[in-house]
């Protein structure tokens, strides 16, 4: 079993939102890894990564991603940051992979700068910035499809995700 489109890119570019109305579109079910992640700590990702740290999540995170790749043939959404791990980049060659694509002012709008994402604390504008621009190479690098979300309604994107993957 294989998903049958996998969603990556930085918090706030839609992949919960538009990953859920995808799955609705092909009628098959949505998953998402942070989800997945949550269900066997018994915690949020945010009380992960403090009370475990950050290394700890990206550990529970890789399995999450490894058991979904084989596992789901829906629509699957990744953590933000689960691109970073090299075993999990080489199980996602072979994959429809869609990255949502954000701009820095609209991933601060959405993603809010009060927001209780770990990796935001402190200046949360510039810590955005600083990881998006370390992940872009990375996210394009795996994309068989990119998609702009700004100034995009969450249907729109995914009109746009099913445009791109007509043959």
């Amino acid at each position: 079993m294989s998903p049958r489109v996998v969603l990556i890119g930085p918090p706030g570019s839609g992949k919960s939102t538009v990953g859920q109305l995808l799955a609705d579109r092909f009628g098959v079910d949505f998953r998402d890894t942070d989800t997945d992640v949550e269900t066997v700590a018994g915690k949020s990702v945010g009380d992960i990564f403090i009370e475990d740290g950050e290394e700890r999540f990206r550990e529970l995170e890789a399995e999450a991603v490894r058991r979904a790749l084989a596992e789901h043939g829906g629509v699957l959404s990744l953590g933000g940051g689960a691109i970073l791990d090299e075993a999990t980049r080489e199980l996602l060659a072979g994959h429809t992979v869609v990255y949502l694509e954000i701009g820095l002012s609209q991933a601060v709008q959405r993603v809010g700068l009060a927001s209780a994402r770990p990796l935001l604390v402190l200046n949360p504008r510039s810590q955005l910035k600083k990881l998006m621009d370390a992940r872009r190479p990375i996210y394009e690098g795996l994309a068989r499809i990119t998609v702009a979300t700004d100034e995009h309604k969450p249907d729109e994107v995914v009109d746009e995700i099913v445009k791109g993957l007509e043959p």
